[in-house]
């Protein structure tokens, strides 16, 4: 088997249902910020509407998986931002039947399918952005739209300090990192 490399940044989204749109704000951002302090080398920046088989495609073989995604509490604080590191062998629950969401399957469910092909990501980082709105429309409310450069940083931090410890040590397939 092939050792894991580089890291994926994923913003999961559709940015047609204004808030739900965040994670491709966040990952058009960090490609602006790029710019000026560019990430690791092997680090790919990708836009995803959470087709399960599209997300295997994107962290198949990444060291490291980002993950932005949009989510909306019943009593959210919109621009409030979570952030998940799944333990190895953690395994999401899929959401409930009749669950509220612009995706078809969610990231828990690519996750799901992902574990039983043999084909999820190495080391998985989640980061949820609570939404107001996700009617149709373009735009980010102002709440979220102000939380976005404070998320982008978190993540080239995470981004950098992956990319620092990959340089001191390799890793194996199915090995945890820490």
């Amino acid at each position: 088997m092939k050792p894991l490399a580089g890291t994926a940044v994923i913003g999961i989204g559709n940015e047609f249902r204004r808030d739900d749109g965040a994670g491709w704000a966040t990952i058009a951002l960090l490609r602006e910020r790029e710019a000026q302090r560019p990430l690791p080398p092997g680090t790919e920046l990708a836009q995803c509407d959470a087709d399960p088989g599209r997300l295997i495609g994107l962290w198949e073989g990444k060291a490291l998986t980002l993950v932005v995604d949009a989510c909306f509490p019943p009593a959210a604080q919109p621009g409030r931002t979570h952030r998940w590191c799944v333990s190895s062998g953690e395994m999401p629950r899929p959401a409930d039947a009749g669950r509220q969401s612009t995706h078809g399957l969610g990231l828990a469910e690519a996750l799901c399918l992902a574990d039983r092909l043999g084909r999820g990501p190495g080391r998985l980082i989640v980061y949820a952005i609570e939404g107001a709105d996700r009617s149709l429309g373009t735009g980010l409310t102002p709440a979220v739209s102000a939380a976005l450069p404070l998320l982008a940083r978190r993540i080239e931090e995470d981004v950098r300090e992956h990319g620092e410890r990959t340089r001191r040590t390799s890793f194996e397939p199915g090995s945890p990192l820490v």
